[in-house]
């Protein structure tokens, strides 16, 4: 999927809050930068004059995107920090640089941290060399990714300390719902799918056929193999509830039931009130992720986009995944086991 990082700012976002990224940005593009406060900084000056723009350009875009460079780094010193930063711009012996007119009687300066350098860089559309730094982000970004899940994205929910269990707990629950639907409901064999896909229509609006295209799944590909850890709780919720449900109807009228009657039960439980806040999360976790980490996008889920926070990042592309999916395939078998165990 194409991003245009000038004019999408959960892009922008979901670039900016993925710490480990932004490392591998910071040290392969070797921009010259003041360290302050064991950070990455760079003065107005100095960012116009890496992105070859004048600088009242910077001041039109950080006056319409304040609020946006403000969560990202960008700040104005004053008083004593700015002092301190003044002192450090003196001792820093790269003379070549243009950080700007300051002295002791500057009453205040705008400063941008590597993040907030690289929020402008995402937002100057007339600048080759932003140009050309938004192309190495955005590659930097993919390679991390592919890198971290072997090139294929699809399974990158499994590297979450959380899968696992929500996995094998769902295939329990599936278990009692494919149960119910064999002993209480009077239809052929199209019955599982049917109701499967009205489970996953209900919790994220698509049928397994259109989620299955989105992902760019294979025949053999399972998709509760690729479903988050939040969206298996809710899916195992709705199976256990809805096979207990069955059962009781059909003990009730002392008979299985027909294609109507599972319906107007399906319905009638997906309007109970409580399961709101757990749709609306659910859709949130899994538009959010699949846009940022599998560059998938669910259009009947767009409006529960957000970017990521920085923690989720971490969740799935930090040293904690690695070792989840270092254990995860050190113990297929075992894995294998278990979901199969009665």
């Amino acid at each position: 999927m194409s991003k245009d990082l000038t004019t999408s700012q959960v892009d922008r976002q979901n670039i900016l809050n993925n710490e480990i990224a932004i490392s591998e940005i910071q040290k392969n593009s070797k921009i010259e930068c003041i360290i302050f406060e064991d950070k990455l900084y760079l003065t107005k000056n100095m960012v116009a004059t890496f992105f070859d723009v004048e600088i009242r350009t910077i001041e039109r875009y950080v006056s319409d995107n304040a609020t946006e460079l403000l969560s990202n780094g960008y700040e104005i010193l004053k008083g004593k920090r700015l002092k301190e930063f003044i002192k450090t711009v003196n001792s820093f012996d790269v003379p070549d640089i243009n950080v700007g007119n300051i002295s002791n009687r500057t009453p205040q300066l705008a400063i941008f941290d590597f993040k907030s350098f690289l929020n402008i860089a995402m937002l100057l559309s007339e600048s080759e060399n932003a140009r050309i730094l938004r192309q190495l982000m955005l590659d930097i970004v993919i390679d991390l990714i592919n890198q971290k899940t072997g090139g294929s994205t699809k399974y990158i929910n499994k590297r979450d300390k959380d899968f696992i269990g929500a996995y094998l707990q769902e295939e329990n629950y599936r278990r009692e719902f494919t149960d119910a639907l064999r002993d209480y409901v009077d239809m052929g064999n199209t019955k599982y799918a049917i109701f499967t896909d009205m489970i996953y229509q209900s919790i994220f609006k698509e049928k397994s056929r259109e989620y299955r295209e989105i992902l760019k799944l294979q025949t053999k590909d399972k998709i509760r193999d690729t479903l988050y850890s939040e969206v298996l709780d809710l899916v195992a919720s709705y199976e256990c509830g809805l096979a207990a449900m069955i059962k009781e109807q059909s003990d009730s009228v002392g008979h299985k039931l027909n294609n109507w009657e599972v319906n107007d039960i399906f319905h009638a439980f997906e309007l109970l009130p409580h399961w709101k806040p757990l749709i609306f999360r659910a859709r949130t976790k899994m538009a959010s992720r699949d846009l940022a980490l599998r560059d998938a996008f669910h259009v009947q889920l767009d409006e529960y986009i957000k970017p990521l926070e920085r923690e989720e990042y971490e969740r799935f592309l930090g040293a904690e995944g690695d070792q989840i999916e270092r254990l995860m395939q050190e113990n297929q078998d075992v894995l294998k086991r278990l979901k199969e165990r009665e």
